[in-house]
């Protein structure tokens, strides 16, 4: 059984599994595609990929790839919480340049479907924070590309952290909105 909630922006959704919990533990099916199927979600996912953050306030993003290589993601964590954020970047969608942002944690168990056709990137809110996420095509380097996360266009609101924010070089160098490659159509495909 899935508790599945829109975001807001087309295909972004929280995704809550069922716990079956008692004095050991719990127990949670993440990804069943029969469930998902009957709430509608028709993926096939090809790779998992694992992320470890040491510090508070790492943040990943925002990345996606172009068609044909685009990817659905649904990412969860398995320890500690991130703010996760999603930006619609289908140039002919109505929500072209939209974001919405989410708590995703361990603690909770709730998970978030980003779909082709949205960048995706999360700042860590704790340390030693691990993020786990299946994705429907495999990396390629050719299709990879990526977007300044503190684009005044965008105007994502990071939350506040008290060390500030660490990222990589690419994601420091990364264009703004305005100057990147990104998806032409509202569908999430070329």
């Amino acid at each position: 059984m899935l508790e599945v909630r829109p975001l807001g922006l087309d295909g972004v959704l929280e995704i809550v599994p069922k716990r079956h919990g008692d004095a050991r533990g719990f127990f949670s099916e993440t990804w069943n595609a029969e469930r998902f199927a009957e709430a509608g979600i028709h993926l096939a996912f090809v790779q998992d990929n694992h992320s470890y953050s040491a510090a508070a306030g790492v943040l990943r993003g925002l990345h996606y790839q172009l068609p044909p290589r685009a990817q659905d993601k649904l990412l969860r964590v398995v320890r500690g919480s991130v703010f996760d954020v999603a930006v619609d970047i289908r140039r002919a969608s109505p929500t072209f340049g939209k974001w919405v942002g989410l708590e995703v944690s361990a603690d909770k168990g709730n998970q978030i479907l980003v779909p082709k056709g949205f960048a995706h990137g999360f700042v860590t809110l704790v340390p030693d924070a691990e993020v786990i996420y299946k994705v429907t095509d495999t990396y390629s380097p050719e299709h990879d590309r990526s977007i300044r996360f503190d684009d005044p266009a965008i105007g994502i609101a990071w939350p506040a952290l008290a060390g500030g924010f660490q990222l990589s070089d690419k994601d420091q160098k990364a264009p703004t909105l305005a100057m990147a490659e990104v998806f032409a159509s509202a569908e999430g495909v070329a």
